[in-house]
């Protein structure tokens, strides 16, 4: 058994302990929220030991794969197809989460749990268009780089990779140099990831230890219901790439398992970056690609939590009573298409969209009392489901490009390691 399976059996072990060690935790603490809080520091610890890494990792894997490319039309025309595919990507999402939640209609019968007093905190204003152009673009890559903001990072590494091409061979010993981090930052992540499967476990415990597994029970026709959607999204974006990468892509899910188990149960998309960058490449997409389509994914191309936004939108609004016409509801679609792309870098991105989104269209935010409370458990889904749209994307686009080889017959594409 090699070292990756190794570790993805330990996350699983993880993830099994955990659910166990939680509800033992619920039904003999005496304080099982206080006991919540100290598990979660160290699941904090995890999560605070990826974003340690990313910034570094984007920027001199996107820098360097930029300036191998070494023309700005290419970098513009590998970015056009990408974000062609994120679009048709985001309506299949959109379209899916509202024909599910009027096929299963899961908020009927959902008013008794509703609490008319209860107010929502969720800052509805900040998706705007002017909230998401400072998203967009740093007023100084230090500042996005301390604070994360993935595409601000991105923004700021095409420039950056594309004038280096541009400058040509006295840029060589730079680019070398940060290659040089990228190779580092990767060995890094294979360190940090060795701490995963107790991650995985503190998580678990700590969530089903503060909610109990009544929270399941109560809500567990709603969330069959979306988990069902999300597998429906996952044989979609399956199917889709077949049609592009034939046989291989089932390769390509069974390489990007590892990631997509790490996402699901620490409910963090951007916990598994690192890994599915590592995966792709491993897969045979040509590291200048991988490094610069995945990231821009993470921005723009959110499929689960995309499908999750008019699920749950559409689910208060039932659990109200509150109809909808189709034409309404197309309305609300391409609402969420466009402001969904703004979640990047936003806290809580999924809820504040869909308290901005039930804003506009009248439904009282209070409803969203019923998410909250469920909200990790969905959101280790549509976690997971960002893995792998955006695994996908990635490898389409490099085929797409030519840039997708098969390592097994190529030995000279093999990842950085």
């Amino acid at each position: 058994m090699n070292k990756r399976n190794r570790l993805t059996i330990y996350i699983i072990a993880g993830l099994i302990l955990g659910i166990v060690a939680g509800y033992v935790a619920n039904i003999t603490l005496a304080d099982p929220k206080a006991f919540a809080e100290y598990m979660g520091l160290i699941t904090t610890l995890f999560l605070r030991l990826i974003k340690m890494i990313i910034a570094p990792l984007v920027f001199s894997t996107l820098v360097v794969g930029i300036a191998k490319m070494g023309d700005a039309k290419e970098v513009g025309r590998v970015g056009v197809k990408a974000l062609g595919w994120f679009v048709i990507a985001s309506f299949i999402s959109l379209s899916l989460g509202l024909i599910m939640v009027n096929l299963f209609k899961p908020g009927l019968g959902m008013e008794k749990f509703l609490d008319p007093t209860a107010v929502n905190d969720l800052a509805k204003s900040s998706l705007s268009l002017k909230d998401f152009v400072t998203h967009l673009v740093p007023s100084s890559i230090v500042d996005g780089m301390a604070k994360n903001e993935i595409l601000q990072i991105v923004v700021f590494s095409i420039f950056f990779g594309t004038a280096a091409a541009a400058v040509g061979q006295r840029a060589n010993p730079m680019i070398e140099a940060i290659d040089g981090v990228a190779h580092v930052m990767l060995k890094v992540t294979g360190y940090v990831m060795n701490f995963a499967p107790i991650a995985v476990f503190a998580a678990v415990t700590a969530i089903i230890a503060k909610s109990g597994m009544q929270v399941l029970s109560t809500y567990g026709i709603f969330m069959a219901e979306f988990y069902f959607a999300i597998i429906v999204l996952w044989i979609v974006l399956t199917i889709a790439g077949f049609l592009f990468l034939g046989p291989r892509v089932f390769a390509l899910l069974r390489i990007l398992r590892e990631p997509t188990i790490l996402a699901f149960s620490t409910a963090s998309s951007e916990a598994a970056f690192p890994k599915t960058l590592e995966g792709l490449e491993r897969f045979g997409v040509k590291n200048r690609i991988a490094a610069f389509v995945l990231p821009v994914g993470y921005s723009f191309n959110l499929d689960g939590s995309m499908m999750y936004c008019t699920f749950a939108t559409i689910f208060i609004a039932q659990a109200y009573g509150i109809e909808m016409s189709l034409g309404t509801q197309m309305t609300m679609m391409l609402v969420l298409m466009l402001t969904s792309k703004g979640m990047a870098g936003v806290p809580r991105a999924s809820l504040v969209v869909i308290a901005a989104t039930l804003d506009q269209f009248g439904i009282p935010a209070a409803g969203m009392v019923l998410l909250l409370g469920i909200d990790h458990f969905l959101d280790m889904a549509r976690s997971a489901t960002n893995v792998i749209g955006n695994g996908i994307a990635t490898a389409v686009v490099a085929k797409w490009e030519g840039e997708l080889s098969d390592p097994s017959k190529d030995p000279s594409t093999a990842p950085l390691t």
